[in-house]
């Protein structure tokens, strides 16, 4: 059985919980979305918040494939390789988790994939990315501050999840004392 974070992991932008800063209505994400336009990105923001899920549903609704990476587990090889694993039109996300784990060579050889349009990249970091992203990459990239959670994201969170076949479907049981 599947973890219920996994079951129940967003499909859409309207499930989305929270982010209403970069998603709400006249936010500038939401705005260039319903454009059709996918920019590169950076996401940051504490561990938790949906980074990588925003990513997936993103490369979904532009009708875009994405391929994963992460910066802990990768080098310049599985970047390369997972740059021509991509199409070009329209051009594949590359999503990066933990990007700042990335030194400045291995930062630096995202460029020309960038400025190209050959790719869309989207990063994620928890870090502050004025220090923990090269300057030529950071300057390409659009950088998305994502939040905590709220009390009120939360409870969405928890109305799902009671509610989702997926996940308790009304059938939560408390253990007993």
């Amino acid at each position: 059985m599947r973890p219920l974070a996994e079951r129940l992991r967003p499909r859409r932008l309207e499930d989305i919980a929270g982010q209403e800063q970069i998603l709400g209505a006249g936010a500038s994400l939401r705005r260039l979305l319903e454009r059709g336009q996918l920019p590169s990105l950076l996401l940051w923001g504490p561990p938790g918040v949906g980074k990588t899920t925003l990513a997936r549903v993103l490369a979904q609704e532009s009708g875009r494939e994405i391929a994963f990476l992460s910066a802990v587990q990768s080098g310049v090889r599985e970047l390369r390789a997972a740059v021509d694993g991509l199409p070009e039109d329209p051009p594949g996300v590359l999503f990066m988790d933990e990007v700042h784990r990335f030194n400045k060579a291995q930062q630096d050889a995202l460029l020309p994939w960038v400025e190209s349009g050959r790719i869309v990249f989207i990063g994620a970091t928890t870090e502050n990315p004025s220090f923990s992203i090269n300057r030529a990459l950071l300057s390409r990239l659009q950088v998305q501050v994502l939040r905590a959670l709220d009390a009120p994201a939360l409870a969405q969170l928890i109305d799902r999840a009671l509610d989702a076949p997926d996940g308790f479907n009304g059938q939560l049981a408390l253990a007993p004392d």
